[in-house]
């Protein structure tokens, strides 16, 4: 049926064009081309039926007439192309006709074409606009340099919920303390220790191992590392005074104080928390928090007080062998069960760590300072008195063994010697890279100032041509027997004591 009417469609069509054509010709004086029989007269219906040709006369009276509504319809959309016509009855279905469909059923298939759509009205209700009040900022509470309000983060909370520590009082932002993974005490410090001498201690310790030296009144004792990196904190007393001798793994640093504030004795543990990747510990009297790298009570009762810093050195076995023959050196015997002589830390101070990969220390809290690489090793002085920090890079002081210097109207002799292995490189401290020993000084003896060079593998005084060692001790020449006086430093790796002395100065060669 749809070839049928599309017939009808076609014939409809060309009788317009042919219409349309001899109209413009008449209008034009022009020729009138013949269609057909000009003898036969017949009617546009008769066309249709395919009976009989129209003249041009009988086409023009067609043309002239007033045209069925149907051929209106046809005419109204015979402006497309063949082509177009046909792509829209089939797609729309305009023009899909019967056989016997009459004017009105031609006129509602023209028609019938898509209705507009109506834009549907949103039924839900615009939710109100609420105006966000700005956060009252609550001032803290400062009294003498004290916090005086407990703002702990939750996750701090969660870590310390059944301490007992003043969390009212402290010196530092809670937001710096960081948990280091074990809890409190989870590192086990050595308590009551025990002590062999030189002989014994050769059968497991071997002469190029790291050492805290501490002489106290004649008492003389060496902490190895090997320990040290177990258990971090040893309470001890030396020479009847109480002391607490102290390794950081994280930030290389080996510190000594003495235990005792305000006549009264503390003994100390890990508490588990870092700052600025250093270790935390705690005072099993008050709870009070303490930080290992500057002896300050940081949390607690007890925030804002101040440990006395003792003098010690970091050597290695041999030279506190040579130094001090009979000295005492603390035993494996610790009552807990560790790999010493193992470095729990392999590569930390070469970068292939994973805590110190790229340089990047993971745990520490704030921007490194670019001055120098991350774990340069660095000798430090802190003169309280004076207000000044310095520095010297062991880079420059293996180069020239000794460094004569004066900061803050003190003079100091700052002497290095090689032949100790790093605790934190190789996994077997005793097989690691030698980084060396260093020792600093009141360069005054006696009354006189002394100045010092390194010539043929020694130290020497330029005044007297004395021979010296490590340990600030005169070996040999017109000084012999007599002990420079140890000042209180530190061996650290740079990014740790850039973070607590952020001022310090850096010697520059």
């Amino acid at each position: 049926m749809i070839g049928r009417i599309r017939e009808r469609n076609t014939f409809w069509v060309f009788l317009l064009f042919v219409a349309a054509f001899l109209v413009a010709c008449n209008a034009a004086g022009g020729v009138e081309p013949a269609i057909g029989n000009s003898d036969s007269a017949v009617s546009i219906a008769e066309m249709q039926d395919g009976e009989s040709t129209p003249s041009v006369a009988e086409v023009e009276d067609v043309s002239s007439a007033e045209e069925p509504e149907e051929l209106q319809v046809i005419e109204a959309t015979a402006t497309a192309t063949p082509e177009e016509d046909i792509s829209s009855s089939e797609e729309t279905g305009v023009g899909e006709l019967s056989e016997d469909a009459g004017d009105g059923e031609a006129e509602a298939a023209v028609e019938n074409t898509a209705e507009p759509a109506i834009e549907e009205q949103s039924t839900e209700t615009p939710e109100p606009v609420v105006e966000v009040q700005p956060t009252e900022t609550i001032e803290p509470i400062v009294e003498d340099g004290i916090f005086l309000q407990d703002d702990r983060p939750e996750d701090l909370r969660f870590v310390t919920e059944d301490w007992n520590t003043n969390w009212e009082r402290h010196t530092i932002s809670y937001e710096e303390l960081l948990s280091g993974g074990p809890p409190r005490d989870g590192i086990r410090s050595i308590d009551d220790p025990m002590f062999v001498t030189i002989e014994e201690a050769g059968s497991w310790l071997i002469g190029n191992e790291p050492v805290i030296v501490l002489e106290i009144y004649g008492d003389v004792r060496a902490y190895p590392l090997q320990i040290l990196t177990f258990h971090e904190i040893v309470n001890d007393v030396v020479g009847e005074v109480p002391v607490i001798v102290t390794f950081c793994p994280l930030c290389n640093s080996a510190l000594v104080f003495d235990r005792r504030l305000d006549s009264e004795t503390y003994e100390f543990g890990t508490s588990g928390l870092l700052r600025n990747s250093d270790l935390v510990m705690y005072d099993r009297t008050t709870e009070s928090l303490w930080q290992q790298f500057t002896g300050e009570g940081i949390v607690g009762d007890l925030a804002g007080q101040q440990l006395t810093f003792l003098a010690s050195s970091l050597v290695s076995f041999d030279d506190f062998k040579e130094a001090f023959p009979t000295g005492m050196v603390l035993s494996q015997d610790t009552g807990f069960d560790r790999p010493y002589g193992i470095n729990p830390y392999p590569g930390y101070d070469t970068y292939d760590s994973p805590l110190t990969a790229g340089g990047n220390i993971a745990l520490l809290q704030q921007e490194q300072d670019g001055r120098l690489p991350a774990a340069e090793r660095v000798v430090t002085v802190s003169l309280a008195d004076a207000g000044v920090d310095v520095a010297y890079p062991l880079s420059i002081l293996s180069e020239v063994s000794v460094i004569n210097d004066q900061q803050g109207g003190q003079d100091m002799a700052i002497f290095f010697k090689p032949g100790t292995s790093s605790a934190l490189g190789g996994q077997i401290i005793a097989f690691a890279e030698d980084v060396g020993a260093t020792g600093v000084f009141d360069a005054n003896l006696e009354g006189q100032k002394l100045t010092f060079s390194y010539e043929d593998e020694k130290i020497v005084d330029d005044e007297t041509g004395s021979t010296w060692n490590i340990l600030g001790q005169a070996t040999d020449g017109p000084l012999a027997g007599q002990t420079l006086k140890p000042l209180v430093h530190g061996d650290h790796f740079w990014f740790s004591w850039a973070a607590f002395k952020p001022e310090t100065i850096i010697y520059q060669s």
